[in-house]
Order: structure tokens, then sequence, then C-alpha cells
């Protein structure tokens, strides 16, 4: 079963987080983008499983459509909307699984030579933690701060300059986590601090929105690198 949840998890990542343009996303009430959308989910799910018609993927498939569709319809705009919607399709994948455990262990890869099926489901579940703790990452602190109002007025930067910091502290994070050094975590906070510091120093504003902004980015990292590491461990081993 948990051979399937990763499967389907990766696939998940991927269609939501790489595949899904910032003009999907703009333009999902169309319903050609959002049906778009939906067959790169189908599309992915298929793949990752290695079975082209299962009914518990297309079922997931369905799931993924309805609720985007409440998402879209019957929900604001924001952070709550956002976490509520991946709670609900991580749901999804765990029920799908549930009733289907057997879908990776009867799809194509499942049958390749050992160790290969297990190395790429490992190594696919690496790549999808760090998507989730960097772009997804991205999306959920953007809606945090959007909560704070406008941000208070800072030294005007390079552009994009803070979208990258982010995502680079968060792959950091994620990578630290990844090989055992989560002490290192501490050395990014001084770096940061010490670099900030005469920016916001004069402004309880700006200083509150950089500490506000820190502290989810580094957070989210962190409860990302955690579940990636919980998931991986519970994923049969590549050697007995």
């Amino acid at each position: 079963m948990i051979e399937t949840v990763t499967a389907l998890l990766v696939a998940h990542v991927l269609a939501d987080f790489v595949l899904q343009t910032d003009g999907m996303i703009a333009n999902k009430r169309a319903p050609q983008v959002l049906l778009l959308h939906i067959a790169i989910v189908l599309v992915l799910s298929q793949a990752a499983i290695g079975q082209v018609a299962a009914p518990a993927v297309l079922a997931l498939a369905g799931a993924h459509l309805v609720i985007d569709l409440v998402k879209i319809f019957a929900t604001k705009s924001g952070l709550a909307a956002f976490l509520f919607d991946q709670a609900a399709h991580l749901a999804s994948i765990a029920a799908v699984a549930a009733l289907a455990p057997g879908l990776w262990a009867s799809g194509l890869w499942a049958g390749l030579p050992a160790p290969l099926p297990l190395a790429a489901l490992h190594g696919a579940l690496l790549i999808a933690g760090l998507i989730a703790a960097t772009r997804a990452g991205g999306f959920a602190v953007g809606m945090l701060m959007k909560r704070h109002g406008q941000a208070p007025d800072l030294p005007e930067g390079l552009a994009g300059g803070g979208l990258t910091i982010g995502l680079l502290e968060r792959g950091l994070i994620f990578l630290l986590v990844l090989v055992g050094q989560p002490a290192g975590i501490g050395f990014l906070i001084a770096a940061k601090s010490i670099l900030r510091f005469g920016t916001v120093s004069e402004s309880r504003a700006a200083s509150e929105y950089v500490i506000i902004g820190t502290l989810a980015s580094f957070g989210w990292a962190l409860i990302v690198a955690y579940a990636t590491l919980a998931l991986q461990g519970a994923l049969p081993p590549l050697s007995p």
C-alpha cells in the first residue's frame, strides 16, 4: 500500500506544482483549462502506477476534479483554501491506496528487476519532497503574507530576489534534514538575520514582516522534509 501512496503522491506533486503553470491557475475556471489539468493528473498517475485502465486511478482523477471544482467555486482564495485543497487531495490518494493497495504491485514498474522499482520510487519521492518544500512552500508562504497586507517599504532589491531566496532557503533546509544535519539550519537563520538586520532595524512593520515570512518558510520546509523522511522510512528498504 505504501508504494501505491508514494507513486500517486509523486504524480500529484508533479501535476499541481510543476506542470500546472501560473496561467493555468489564473484561468482554471475555464472548462478547457481545468480539464487539461485533470488530464495531466490522470496521465501522470497512470504513468506513476504503471497501469492505464485501472478504475482506481480513474476514480482518483475524478476526485481531483471534484476537489478542484469545490476550491474554485465554493471557497475563497487564500492560504486556508490552499491547505484545504491539498489536504483533500492527500486524503483522496490515501483512500484510493486503501481501497486498491495493490495498484503499484500489479503495475508495469513493479515487474522490473529488483532493485530498480524501489530505487526509482525512493528517488522520485525525494524529488517530489524537494518540489513540495520549495515551490509549494512558495505558494503557501505567499498566501500567508497576503493576510498581513501590503509589504512594508523596504529598500529596492533584485527583481525576484526574495522569491529566489525563499526557494533556496527551503531547498537547503530540505537537504540538510535529509542528510542528517539539521543543526546547519541554525547557521541559515543566523546568516539571514545578519544580512536582514540593517534593512529592517528601523521599521517594526518591516521587521515583523520579515520574521513572519522567514519562520513560515523555515517551518514549511521542516515539515515537508520530516514528512518525506517518514514516508521514505515506511517504504521497503533498497537492500535487505
